[in-house]
């Protein structure tokens, strides 16, 4: 009974000091210092030992100016031998509020020296200078705390105060030393280290970085100051540079380092740096030494000079298909081969026969079931574009099946849905492609969102379906590469079911076309109806994207591309475009991005 009667006791008082805990809490952060400093006086003397009810009493004696309870109090504090050394940092700020600064630089530098008896103390101490801004005294605390003891480091937190202090030049520095030394991972620091350069290689923290890259070089040759340059000249669209730099890279670590020479030519493809991508993989078929590497490399050769190919330039371009499948062969080692060359076949030449004889000779080879699915999957694309639906619905079917977990498989339900869609049955598209709009995939559920409206809108409005057959037609057209019969169906739709739900996604799909066709003008018209006669409907943050992106990059007209990103930004939240208009708009507007 005795020892029921203990814990009781025990149990009431640890309720009392949690309620008081609370109230203490409660009453400092809505500002009622009065009421607060009661409980934590009540608190401390309970709990001398309690760092954190002691600083939130002295917090409470500055916020009501009673600064010599302060003192007091903090005088009394320090000279227990428990205190910790951050109470001396608090005594000192006392003093600060005072206007007593020779007597708070004392109690700071009595605070500092406490690291030399342990430099554990370093982060504590030097964290706590940072909560009151100095910098300096917080610089030396960990400088202090490092040099006593080496395995400690607080680059990161030195880094933060530098920058903090506009000293960039030894904030780099120390964000440098954490990649070196392996103290956090290399993700992290370029975040950080890209929210203080910009695009601009003339630009001081640019320059800054650079020479700091250089300089460690020179003291400490070792490949990652390679790799970080060639990351900044990437930032800086400086792709060339960059290449010298990864070039230098192969020559230090061998044909791993093939990759990042194969990432960087997609990066140049993508910023229209055609020369410097054709270098890169130049320089990956001279010098790799597995076959699939090489191969690789040729491959984005070719698709280079696919971009603008015509004519005699296509001949010249199956002259090399025929050449790479006599060097390396059929098996499943060259499917990318296989692939690339039937769909050159297919989309360039319009000669899907032989293509669609050499993938099912690929499938008669052992392959795993993501070798069977890329080549069914391009296979089928093949055949969609001879016609040949159904024989297409059954490879894009036992792909879906066979990977129905798997992004590729999604992809495959896709394009069952697309194939049905071409074929007029839109029922069976509409069932596939409820099932996408929740892909893990945003693109394909966002594709599978439009094509979904698209058809359940014209199929409500219309019972006989006749602007969406026509639509549907006009879609095979362009997928055929036919874009002027496409076009010439799509104007058939706008001058014939005008008003119709159907008419904003006609203007879109053509100008789509229109601007695959460099046609600038006759694309611009048509996104601007959208804006204007469609503005409150799905397609309009489409229309917004679409302009903003033509006044950007090919009418230079700054201006009207922010006016129609920020429009995206303001009224389209949920768009899928939301993202990349954002970082766009800002880009335009001169921000640095992360």
């Amino acid at each position: 009974m005795r020892s029921f009667c203990s814990i009781l006791f025990l149990l009431i008082v640890v309720g009392l000091q949690s309620q008081e805990d609370f109230l203490a809490k409660q009453y400092f952060n809505d500002g009622d210092f009065e009421k607060a400093v009661v409980f934590y006086e009540k608190l401390v003397e309970k709990n001398p030992r309690r760092t954190d009810y002691s600083e939130g009493l002295v917090a409470c004696y500055q916020q009501l100016e009673r600064y010599d309870d302060a003192e007091a109090f903090l005088l009394e504090k320090i000279e227990q031998s428990y205190a910790f050394p951050t109470f001396f940092i608090e005594l000192g700020y006392n003093y600060t509020l005072k206007q007593e600064p020779e007597n708070a630089n004392k109690y700071y530098q009595r605070a500092i020296q406490k690291i030399e008896e342990n430099p554990n103390f370093g982060y504590a101490v030097g964290y706590r200078f940072q909560k009151y801004a100095l910098l300096e005294e917080a610089i030396t605390a960990y400088n202090k705390a490092m040099a006593l003891k080496p395995e400690l480091n607080y680059d990161f937190q030195l880094a933060r105060i530098y920058g903090e202090k506009g000293d960039i030049g030894k904030m780099y520095q120390s964000y440098l030393r954490l990649i070196y030394d392996g103290k956090t991972s290399r993700a992290n620091v370029l975040r950080n280290l890209d929210d203080f350069i910009t695009d601009d290689p003339a630009n001081e923290n640019n320059v800054t970085l650079k020479k700091t890259l250089l300089l460690n070089a020179q003291k400490n040759p070792d490949v990652l100051w390679n790799e970080l340059l060639s990351w900044l000249f990437i930032q800086q669209h400086q792709y060339k540079s960059a290449l010298a730099q990864e070039k230098a890279i192969y020559k230090r670590t061998g044909e791993s380092s093939l990759d990042r020479l194969s990432n960087l030519g997609e990066i140049s493809l993508e910023n229209s740096d055609k020369e410097t991508a054709i270098a890169a993989y130049k320089f990956i078929v001279e010098n790799a030494g597995q076959p699939s590497t090489k191969l690789k490399g040729e491959l984005s050769l070719i698709d280079i000079d696919l971009l603008d190919a015509k004519g005699k330039k296509l001949g010249a371009i199956e002259k090399k298909f025929n050449a790479l499948l006599q060097e390396y062969g059929y098996d499943s080692k060259t499917l990318p081969l296989q692939i690339a060359y039937a769909n050159f076949l297919t989309f360039k030449k319009e000669n899907p026969a032989p293509a669609i004889s050499m993938l099912k000779r690929s499938l008669e080879e052992p392959l795993g079931r993501f070798g069977k699915a890329y080549v069914k999957l391009a296979l089928g694309d093949i055949l969609v574009y001879n016609q040949r639906f159904n024989e297409a619905l059954i490879y894009f079917s036992q792909v879906q099946k066979s990977l129905k977990n798997d992004v590729l498989g999604q992809d495959a339900r896709y394009k069952v849905a697309q194939t049905s869609f071409y074929k007029g049955d839109f029922d069976w598209a509409l069932t596939q492609l409820k099932v996408l709009r929740g892909s893990t995939s945003q693109l394909i559920a966002n594709d599978a969102m439009q094509l979904s409206l698209l058809i359940s809108d014209n199929s409500f409005e219309d019972s006989t379906q006749t602007a969406l057959k026509k639509y549907a037609r006009a879609d095979l057209l362009a997928y055929q590469n036919k874009e002027e019969e496409a076009i010439v169906i799509l104007w058939d739709i706008l001058e014939n079911h005008k008003g119709e739900k159907i008419e904003d996604e006609a203007l879109l799909r053509q100008g789509q076309l229109f601007e695959a066709r460099d046609e600038i003008a006759k694309a611009q018209l048509n996104y601007q109806k959208i804006v204007e006669f469609y503005g409150e409907d799905i397609l309009a943050d489409d229309a917004h994207f679409a302009l903003a992106k033509l006044y950007e990059n090919e009418l230079s007209d700054t201006e009207k591309a922010k006016y129609h990103y920020e429009k995206i930004i303001y009224n389209y939240q949920d768009s899928y475009y939301f993202p990349q208009a954002r970082k766009n708009f800002r880009r335009l507007r001169g921000d640095i991005l992360n």
